[in-house]
């Protein structure tokens, strides 16, 4: 190729030559011809002007790449002044003059001395001087010209930008654009054809295509399939000269990339996967993992994972591991080996990311069979039901009786035994006992649905011939409710009517409350006590919904008459059987202003007796009693003082008696007799009267008896004392109106004897028994405020409301 090119270059530059040489002449001789011409014109026109002279040349050419031994000649300057007389001296300057170019001064020849090249520089710009030979003078003024490097076909087109990386989506249609490439060649563009590139492909134009005067690389067929080879190697050449013979080229290599797209729906390597699993696994544990095989790449590989078959959806889960895009299979709840030991569970993988073209390429999906073998472990019984039982017992149920029974199963063996108890840290009061081998709850305790509705316990089953294996199982007992509970009312009702109450008035309205709940609901019924019916004042009414209202009976009431009044009300339920209580109702009769408002109610002590409390009541009275004591010791230290110091009293023992003896103040009568004197006359015995060396103290006895005892030496006579006092004692005896203190013999010497026994308030206080005081009310007015004290629920008094 060189050779041809080489042969082609220089026939060029011959003919080039010839064509400049023969123009120079024809210039040449134009130009010769022109002055002569002139000059015959100048002799002829002499008489008038002078013809201006100057610069004769053509433009300059000079061949590049010329490889000959000679300098090349370039062309001739010459001036019309010059009459070949060798006169004139011809001079050049700029750039290149001297070196590149050189002139014969007498002639103004210019030559080439080197070679030259038109793609380093194109043209050169010099400057020509014509000088007188011998003075050096110019003769002409200095002209500028240029020498243009002709053009030859010595470059080839070159691609700069290479190397060149394109891409194309696979299964692309014909004359899909994959990218252009270009190439530059350094000839002259605007001579000849030396620049002109035409564009083909050298390798690889079964599959792609260059536009030849363009350089835009196509696709030149439409299965382009990434998966069969993701890339091509294309060799594109550009040749200069329009592709003729003789002209120069240039190639360049061009990889195109084939890009992905989801073409390739997943599959699966296997359509069978075996994984073992042991049934005591707990939920969350991985089978195992399974992945679908997609050709794509990138995210077209991106896929997800279901499980298709029901059965397998509920024991088993299947999620995507994004890193691996594999399909990992969980246990999703409890297996058991002797239910089902083998699970076939169908998993589906999908792409994520299908493309709509290519959808007629079928089902971008598949699917396999996971097949999970459950192997077997030893478990504990299980309980049926295994969420827990549930059992009932009236809670008047004997001991022993029988409450339910639970059962328990071994499930790797049939009808291997079991053995039952009771958690007791669940039953601590042993109210229920489990037979070991049967499973039957008996009842070991009093029940009480009151006092606890509910009992939960744990029964523990274990394996006879494994007790490692134990099981626990909860069972709620349900007390069921009998009717042993009377109603009661709720609270201690209390209720206020003015004076001017009129009848049919509501008072107040009750409720009751039980402790029983029967199923069915309770039913109330609510009427005045037996002792109660007959009052004229109030009305009970039964509201029929549990409740009832007190209504007035009549109009008028008087506080300062009677200002409280017991209303007793009995409540019956409905059973079965149907159990009853009375409660009380207390009613304050108030003063009202006329609009009915209560301004002031009189309570009098047995009301506040009937409102107040048992243990209010209790305390009430032992503050009293204490009271009351302590006020008899200070009266009697004060009369025993009293009596000491007293002067001997010369009235007459038996006028003292008869005083004493009539009906006083009782223990308070302060004024009586002193009982501490009559004792100390039964200590004067007649027959130490002698025998005494001084006798005894008369100043401690009365007068009349000092004087007696004086006048006879000392021997005092106390027969008609003695027989006045047996008399009266008689005669108290025998009188049953009188009072047991009113006596002085009874008074002082109170025994056990006493048939009134003891009325001490604290003796009745510290007893525990239930006294019947009834009979306080037959010994008279006088012992009515203490027969009130001792009996608030008197039927007299009731009957009064």
């Amino acid at each position: 190729m060189a050779p041809c090119w080489r042969l082609g270059a220089c026939s060029l530059l011959a003919a080039l030559w010839l064509l400049n040489c023969c123009s120079c002449g024809w210039s040449e001789t134009t130009r010769t011809n022109g002055v002569a011409k002139g000059e015959t014109k100048e002799q002829e026109l002499m008489s008038h002007e002078r013809v201006k002279r100057g610069w004769v040349w053509n433009q300059f050419f000079v061949v590049e790449e010329y490889t000959g031994t000679e300098p090349l000649y370039v062309g001739k300057i010459h001036t019309d002044s010059d009459e070949g007389e060798g006169n004139i001296k011809y001079t050049i300057s700029g750039e290149g003059a001297g070196t590149i170019f050189i002139i014969d001064e007498l002639t103004g020849d210019i030559h080439a001395t080197e070679r030259l090249d038109r793609e380093e520089q194109s043209y050169y710009t010099l400057r020509a001087q014509a000088r007188d030979r011998l003075t050096n003078h110019l003769l002409e003024s200095e002209s500028e010209f240029v020498i243009k490097v002709q053009d030859i076909n010595d470059s080839e087109p070159k691609f700069l930008e290479g190397p060149y990386i394109g891409s194309v989506g696979e299964l692309s249609q014909i004359g899909t654009s994959v990218m252009k490439v270009t190439a530059s060649d350094a000839d002259d563009p605007t001579y000849g054809s030396s620049a002109r590139v035409v564009y083909s492909v050298l390798d690889g134009e079964r599959f792609f295509t260059v536009d030849r005067q363009t350089g835009l690389i196509r696709t030149a067929v439409a299965d382009l399939d990434r998966e069969k080879q993701d890339r091509y190697e294309l060799v594109v050449k550009a040749t200069d000269m329009a592709g003729q013979m003789g002209g120069l080229s240039g190639s360049t290599t061009v990889t195109i990339v084939i890009t992905d797209v989801n073409d390739n729906p997943p599959r699966f390597p296997q359509k069978m996967y075996q994984f073992s699993m042991s049934e005591g696994a707990a939920v969350g544990t991985p089978v195992g993992r399974v992945i679908a095989m997609d050709a794509d790449m990138g995210e077209n590989t991106d896929m997800s994972y279901l499980i298709k078959d029901e059965e397998g959806g509920e024991l088993f889960k299947v999620t995507t591991d994004s890193d691996t895009q594999e399909a990992i299979i969980t246990i999703k709840k409890a297996l058991d080996f002797e239910s089902k030991r083998t699970h076939n569970v169908v998993v589906e993988a999908v792409n994520k990311h299908v493309d709509p073209r290519f959808s007629e390429l079928g089902s971008f999906r598949d699917q396999t069979i996971v097949r999970v073998s459950v192997t077997d472990i030893d478990e504990p019984p299980v309980f049926h039901p295994a969420e827990g039982t549930i059992l009932e017992v009236q809670e008047d149920a004997r001991l022993g009786a029988l409450v339910g029974t639970v059962t328990a199963k071994d499930p790797d063996m049939e009808n291997a035994p079991v053995r039952y108890s009771i958690d007791r840290s669940t039953d601590q009061e042993q109210i229920f006992h489990i037979d070991p081998v049967s499973g039957a709850i008996t009842l070991g305790n009093i029940l009480d649905r009151e006092t606890a509705g509910w009992h939960n316990i744990t029964v523990t089953a274990m394996e006879a011939d494994n007790v490692s294996q134990i099981s626990h199982s909860s069972v709620s007992i349900r007390i069921l409710d009998v009717n042993d509970n009377p109603p009661e009312l709720a609270t201690p009702y209390e209720a206020s009517i003015c004076e001017d109450a009129k009848p049919g008035q509501l008072i107040h309205s009750i409720s009751v409350v039980d402790r029983d709940e029967p199923q069915s609901g309770h039913r109330y019924y609510f009427t005045l006590a037996p002792e109660a019916t007959n009052n004229r004042h109030f009305t009970l009414w039964d509201v029929k919904d549990n409740t009832a209202g007190i209504r007035t009976q009549r109009s008028g009431f008087n506080r300062h008459e009677q200002n409280v009044y017991l209303l007793p009300i009995l409540v019956v339920d409905s059973g079965p059987p149907a159990l009853s209580s009375t409660g009380t109702l207390t009613i304050h009769v108030c003063g009202c202003d006329t609009e009915g408002t209560i301004q002031s109610c009189n309570a009098t002590a047995y009301a506040i007796s009937a409102s107040l409390s048992p243990g209010a009541l209790i305390a009430l009275l032992v503050c009293m009693l204490i009271l009351i004591v302590l006020v008899l010791l200070i009266l009697t230290l004060k009369r025993h003082r009293k009596g000491q110091s007293m002067s001997e009293d010369e009235e007459d023992m038996r006028d003292n008696v008869i005083k004493y003896n009539d009906e006083g103040g009782g223990e308070q009568d302060t004024q009586a007799y002193d009982m501490s004197t009559l004792r100390n006359l039964f200590d004067f015995p007649e027959a130490k009267s002698g025998s005494s060396e001084s006798g005894p103290d008369l100043r401690t006895l009365p007068q009349w008896i000092q004087g007696r005892m004086s006048g006879d030496g000392g021997a005092a006579d106390f027969s008609l004392f003695k027989g006045y006092i047996r008399k009266k004692v008689e005669q108290t005896d025998g009188d049953l109106s009188v009072p047991p203190y009113d006596s002085f013999q009874t008074y002082a010497f109170e025994g056990n004897s006493s048939p009134a026994l003891s009325l001490s308030s604290i003796h009745t206080l510290s007893t525990t028994s239930e006294q019947d005081f009834s009979y306080l009310s037959d010994w008279g007015p006088r012992f009515r405020q203490l027969a009130g004290y001792y009996a608030p629920g008197h039927p007299e008094e009731d009957a009064s409301v």
